[in-house]
């Protein structure tokens, strides 16, 4: 997948909005539902195109002239700021963080519930080429996403875990995010494998989840066991 599309070249350029080019005039919409409706094609678009690709082919999408998508968002770094906080950090739901926490719940029923509902709202196919795309090109949309949620993320899970599992766990932070990558990067991969490599299991997408949280929590004792060993 490249960070730059070379795709959008050469497109003609929209009429304006009021059909002050001889077009017929469109209607105008509420500010707020134009607003919305320019976000909803700059998801799309850019998960299509990458974040390099041009505004003016966007505002054309858009059925609007560039002048008037610069009203919404003055610069590119702004609707690139927007398309963030709407297409990347707007699918997570926060009411995981408090369905994780439930221990009247096993912790294997919670990850299960929570891998499912992961998958079905944000590992998508258009929120994974947005993300790649957003790793692959100069935007802070990635680690921006990784720092603020899915670090936390991650400390939850393997908190989580051991207390139900009664293990003691180390000081090293670093260690920690390792030990639950290994859950959570193996759900996405499988996300990845689905949507963007399409060479997805034809295992039902619920028995890959249980499979890879039950054979972390399976392993998660025993690693930090022997992690708290003494060496030599």
């Amino acid at each position: 997948m490249k960070a730059r599309s070379t795709s959008l070249r050469g497109t003609k350029k929209p009429r304006e909005a009021s059909g002050a080019e001889g077009g017929t005039p469109r209607s105008r919409l509420p500010h707020a539902e134009r607003k919305a409706q320019i976000l909803e094609t700059a998801g799309r678009f850019f998960s299509e195109h990458g974040l390099t690709a041009q505004t003016r082919a966007l505002a054309q999408e858009c059925g609007i002239s560039q002048r008037l998508l610069y009203r919404f968002f003055p610069t590119k770094e702004d609707l690139l700021a927007e398309v963030y906080r709407e297409e990347i950090l707007g699918h997570f739901k926060s009411v995981w963080f408090v369905e994780l926490q439930d221990r009247s719940r096993p912790i294997e029923a919670r990850l299960n519930d929570f891998y499912k509902d992961y998958l079905a709202s944000v590992l998508t196919r258009r929120w994974l080429r947005l993300f790649m795309y957003a790793s692959l090109a100069d935007a802070r949309m990635a680690p921006d996403y990784i720092a603020g949620v899915v670090i936390q993320l991650l400390e939850l899970i393997v908190q989580e875990v051991a207390a139900e599992q009664g293990v003691d766990l180390p000081d090293d932070k670093d260690l920690l995010h390792e030990a639950a990558w290994v859950l959570h990067g193996a759900i996405s991969h499988y996300a990845i494998r689905r949507h963007l490599y399409h060479a997805g299991s034809t295992l039902p997408e619920d028995r890959v989840v249980r499979m890879q949280v039950r054979m972390f929590i399976a392993g998660f004792q025993s690693y930090f066991e022997a992690e708290a060993e003494p060496s030599g």
